[in-house]
């Protein structure tokens, strides 16, 4: 590849030959003397460097250096179908989730808690604006604006560079025309995006009999995330044809969507239906962080989705006993692999001060003795008799975290069973550690560990400060859906905050089931917050952590069971019940 310092920066975003790599700290020290970077500023303090491949891997170590490598996020949705345009009505639509949630009779006299003068946020895979659940009773567009970060040949937002805008002005053009996708070429190929924006905020079509949003008045933001580059893909051997954003890319979108919250001086609430189980489940990635730093600005509020993982057996918890001298210093963890799996990631997170030695053994009987663990390294090991390479690298302090990293990259692993020792490398105090396998989604495959537990499963970043951590469960009959992510975070802070309905969910195409559907519907109840504390001036300085709160004490919660939950966080989301809270109609 030769390296073509005349690419402008909008090129170098594009291009499959160079990377996008999120830091923390001033741009400046890199562009002294003779560079290929460009750079977008996403304010405090955070950058997305745009590098060359070639010469990233020197500046970085390699571009796969774990704190420089962007992790990549799966759609929090299960059966993902895609490929189906058009307003659904063969089925007819079911309120019960909005009514469940306490959303519906706030929709009405005397409080009409529709989300009006409030921005809905969706940054995921675009949006069917042709829908009529986006359009208002005149058949114009609720849709504010669209950044199609996919569509090269339209203006960009400011600053940011690349993708096309498309403005209120221009869907309502499109609406009108007789091709509405010669003016306006953005689709949602895959419906999610659709799905969650009704859910949040769909219009209401025959008086709510037809369909109706949680926020049916709110505006709507659309960022169509574009799909990551080639080398993270073959890095994280991911499936070609499965969904897969970048951190830097979401980022970017949450940069844009929080501008309209300045040149509207409207609140914002931003939902993200994505996630992945790589990170150290504590809120310490880039993106974690930078969440957490949206969300604590006055009129934003942040829902993150806490993912479909908790019954993927797909988080190891793991004890070694702290005792000096004990010969059985060392947990065994299983991992079955089936035919099929071209490669997995594996992630290890020990706690300060604790040290590990880690060694491995392939089905086929091949071993890789102990490992010690060094301040900061990487080998990879090829089996004689098997295909599989495995490279291995270590972090003893991660620089987001403080605490030790272990990544394990194996490549064309043999199917059967793989063992990881684990062992003490001197005292231990705590004796703890965690290992995760990528999202279901992200596996061509079954890879899943023998004896795993279902706790700390939430997917990142729902796990960040000052977001809305939603788990998911079943309105229809109160029960906890299986499949959703569950809390604490690997420290012990507590998440999720709040469950909501997930379950077959009615939406744009039909019925659907994630996590996804349930940060949705907790948005728009946000939206509709929002339009009572910040539009009616009942609280003006309102952000999420005050939401949060609010939520939280109006959430339904069963005597059975203590709170806060791993499952549940602080109990079922009702909408009604924090506004009864308020008018001290009942205590919290």
């Amino acid at each position: 590849m030769k390296v073509d310092k005349c690419m402008d920066c909008r090129e170098k975003i594009l291009s499959d030959d160079y990377v996008d790599i999120v830091v923390d700290f001033p741009v400046d020290i890199l562009l002294q003397g003779e560079t290929d970077i460009c750079y977008i500023p996403l304010g405090d303090g955070y950058s997305v460097i745009y590098d060359n491949l070639l010469t990233a891997r020197n500046r970085w170590r390699g571009p796969y250096q774990y704190r420089f490598t962007p992790k990549v996020y799966g759609l929090m949705e299960l059966d993902i179908t895609g490929g189906r345009e058009g307003f659904n009505t063969g089925e007819p639509f079911d309120p019960t989730p909005l009514i469940s949630s306490g959303i519906l009779s706030v929709q009405r006299d005397p409080l009409n808690l529709t989300g009006k003068e409030c921005i809905f946020c969706c940054i995921d895979t675009g949006v069917d604006y042709l829908s009529p659940i986006f359009r208002k009773e005149d058949g114009t567009t609720r849709i504010l604006a669209i950044w199609d970060q996919t569509i090269q040949d339209g203006p960009s937002p400011e600053e940011l560079n690349f993708g096309t805008v498309y403005t209120r002005e221009q869907i309502n053009e499109a609406l009108a025309a007789e091709d509405p996708y010669s003016v306006v070429p953005s689709r949602d190929e895959l419906g999610h995006g659709s799905a969650l924006a009704g859910v949040a905020a769909g219009s209401s079509l025959g008086n709510g009999s037809l369909y109706l949003g949680a926020a049916p008045e709110a505006d709507i933001l659309v960022i169509k995330l574009k799909q990551c580059k080639p080398y993270l893909r073959q890095y994280y051997f991911l499936p070609e044809d499965v969904p897969a954003y970048t951190e830097a890319d979401v980022m970017l979108a949450i940069k844009y969507a929080d501008s309209f919250a300045e040149a509207f001086k409207r609140p914002v609430v931003i939902c993200l239906g994505l996630g992945t189980n790589m990170g150290d489940h504590n809120g310490n990635s880039f993106l974690s962080r930078y969440l957490s730093c949206m969300g604590g600005y006055r009129s934003r509020v942040m829902v993150v989705a806490g993912g479909n993982e908790g019954n993927a057996a797909h988080h190891f918890f793991g004890e070694i006993p702290t005792d000096l001298g004990r010969i059985d210093s060392y947990r065994d963890v299983e991992v079955r692999v089936a035919e099929g799996v071209n490669g997995f990631l594996m992630e290890f997170w020990g706690s300060v001060p604790d040290l590990f030695n880690i060694a491995i053994r392939s089905p086929g009987g091949e071993t890789i003795p102990p490992i010690r663990l060094g301040v900061e390294g990487e080998s990879t090991h090829r089996f004689i008799y098997e295909r599989t390479v495995i490279t291995i690298q270590s972090v003893l302090v991660e620089a987001n975290t403080g605490e030790q990293l272990v990544l394990f990259r194996v490549y064309q692993p043999t199917a059967g069973i793989w063992n990881f020792r684990v062992s003490a490398a001197g005292q231990l105090y705590n004796g703890s550690f965690h290992l995760w396998l990528p999202i279901t989604d992200f596996m061509t495959a079954e890879c899943y560990f023998l004896s795993p537990d279902p706790y700390t499963t939430l997917t990142e970043p729902s796990m960040a400060d000052r977001v809305i951590c939603v788990s998911t469960y079943n309105d229809a009959n109160n029960s906890f859906f299986l499949e959703s992510g569950r809390g604490f975070a690997r420290m012990g802070q507590i998440c999720p905050d709040i469950a909501a309905p997930g379950v077959n969910i009615s939406t744009l195409y039909g019925r659907r089931t994630g996590s996804s559907l349930a940060a949705a519907l907790t948005a728009g109840a946000a939206a509709q917050f929002m339009q009572w504390a910040v539009v009616e001036g009942n609280s003006l300085l309102a952000e999420t952590e005050e939401v949060r709160n609010y939520f939280i004490q109006g959430a339904v919660r069963s005597a059975e069971i203590s709170y806060p939950s791993r499952e549940w966080g602080y109990g079922r989301l009702n909408l009604r019940r924090v506004f009864d809270v308020l008018a001290g109609v009942t205590g919290g």
